[in-house]
């Protein structure tokens, strides 16, 4: 392998926590101006788009129609339409974007609980004991916030949709991969995407979107940077790695979320809250890391 794919290899999970955490402050910014299922299905559509041209200069091909599309369409629908669209949502509810990346980001969690039940991974007591410290941290980040009127019921319940969406979606793109193209099996999970977020958004929303410099600067960042770049990133990553471990990468979300979120909203967690990330994260470590055996999917 040479020495630059080498390098670009190493740092490609780094890159993709500081894009992915973008999508968080990206939705700040565009959801005033826009229905939050309204601006993903326009989003999904032009990335779709994107991901058909580049795949046709590369002249690559399709999978043929079958069982392979289904496959597609169920993970982007996962991925995409309910993480994507369950953020969106929440922060249009006024969900902090903070809080809405710390919720999403106990992926890791959720991963190794699943791969535990439906998987039929055995897990050591301190990994189990490492659920329990987990939703203690969770807890610890979330009530703050909801006693205090600060967090909308229905945005809690939107955040841990898409909390429960990118892991199965994770789980699903590992469990059946497909040797396709990954920017033209990219573009059939966008579309189908793309469908359940229009659906949505022409049953329940005004469809409402405001075609101003601010909406058009983030929709351009988030389709090329966010859905086009680190969207390709963990795809890559989830083919070439176990799930449980690319997975841990989301709870390196919240923190550069965080950061982002305090130098353009002057949003800070208070000290509980940053506790709760601690004891989350000491959490996941006792769930992800087993010395000699990883609990890898």
């Amino acid at each position: 392998m040479p020495d630059t794919l080498k390098l670009l290899v190493r740092f490609a999970p780094l890159v993709f926590v500081l894009l992915w955490s973008t999508g968080f402050i990206g939705a700040r910014f565009g959801l005033p101006h826009a229905d939050p299922l309204t601006f993903t299905a326009i989003r999904f559509a032009i990335v779709t788009i994107v991901l058909l041209v580049i795949a046709r200069i590369r002249n690559a091909r399709g999978p043929a129609p079958g069982l392979a599309w289904v496959h597609l369409a169920v993970s982007g629908v996962l991925i995409h339409s309910c993480f994507v669209g369950g953020v969106f949502y929440a922060i249009d509810r006024g969900v902090d974007v903070s809080i809405a990346a710390v919720i999403t980001g106990a992926q890791p969690i959720l991963t190794a609980a699943i791969a535990a039940t439906l998987l039929t991974e055995r897990l050591r007591r301190i990994q189990w004991l490492g659920f329990v410290i987990g939703f203690v941290g969770l807890s610890m980040v979330v009530l703050p916030s909801y006693r205090g009127g600060g967090l909308d019921a229905l945005g809690l319940v939107a955040c841990v949709l898409a909390l429960i969406g990118i892991t199965l979606g994770t789980l699903y793109q590992k469990r059946f991969p497909m040797q396709v193209d990954l920017f033209f099996g990219s573009a059939i999970q966008f579309a189908s995407a793309a469908i359940v977020c229009a659906l949505w958004a022409f049953a329940y929303e005004q469809r409402v979107i405001e075609w101003n410099i601010t909406v058009s600067l983030t929709m351009t960042w988030m389709c090329l940077a966010l859905s086009v770049g680190a969207v390709s990133i963990l795809l890559l990553l989830i083919r070439n790695d176990a799930a449980s471990r690319v997975s841990s990468l989301f709870y390196l979300v919240p923190p550069a979320t965080a950061v982002q979120g305090y130098l353009f909203f002057d949003q800070t967690l208070n000290l509980l809250q940053c506790l709760g990330v601690a004891v989350t994260a000491a959490a996941v470590a006792m769930i992800i890391v087993d010395p000699g055996k990883s609990a890898a999917v």
